[in-house]
């Protein structure tokens, strides 16, 4: 279950510890010199395929990495669980998103999308307190009260992995390449449930 551990020393963005799960989770921001291999890996994995759909040519990932990573109003990050990188994320202001024309967007609201790579993290309980994890980084922004994701609305394990971090399902919404499931987390409900 292990990869290679990584030396990021203080290159994370966001590190805390999941007693939970007994691990340490960590976000860095993507190089794209750095990631793009494994980027191109994961999103041709059989799994993530359904739900991203991008099994494009490297040179087109490279492209497609490029620019989401040149777009101001998300930052891309490389999740990490005891220095192995095993996750990919975006995190983005959602009235600057698609999602916003969904929903009342308050300027300040942040958005998830995120995919697990290697296979043999699924199934193991790392989902929630990955998104809990990133979840806790975003709302350090002080003025951030709600954060918002959209997953495939087929994709049952990925909603269960959002409620059990304090998600809320909202209503199905019809975007240009999926049925999504709007799923909504407040500030305060969030600190609730982690206190």
């Amino acid at each position: 279950m292990t990869g290679p551990r990584e030396v990021v020393g203080s290159g994370y963005s966001y590190v805390t510890n999941d007693d939970a799960v007994g691990k340490t989770i960590g976000f860095r921001e993507v190089d794209i010199e750095r990631d793009l291999g494994r980027l191109h890996t994961w999103l041709n994995s059989e799994h993530v395929l359904p739900y991203w759909t991008q099994d494009d040519p490297l040179p087109q990932v490279r492209e497609t990495i490029e620019q989401r990573a040149s777009d101001d109003a998300q930052t891309l990050y490389i999740g990490y669980l005891d220095h192995v990188p095993m996750s990919y994320w975006e995190s983005y202001w959602a009235a600057e998103d698609r999602i916003g024309d969904y929903y009342d967007a308050d300027p300040a609201d942040q958005g998830i999308h995120l995919l697990v790579g290697p296979e043999e993290y699924l199934g193991e309980g790392y989902g929630a307190p990955l998104v809990r994890a990133m979840v806790a980084f975003q709302f350090r922004h002080p003025e951030t009260d709600r954060i918002v994701t959209e997953p495939d609305a087929r994709n049952e394990r990925a909603i269960r992995v959002f409620e059990k971090s304090g998600f809320e399902r909202v209503r199905e919404v019809d975007l240009p390449d999926k049925t999504g499931q709007l799923m909504v987390c407040d500030r305060e409900t969030f600190e609730e449930g982690s206190a």
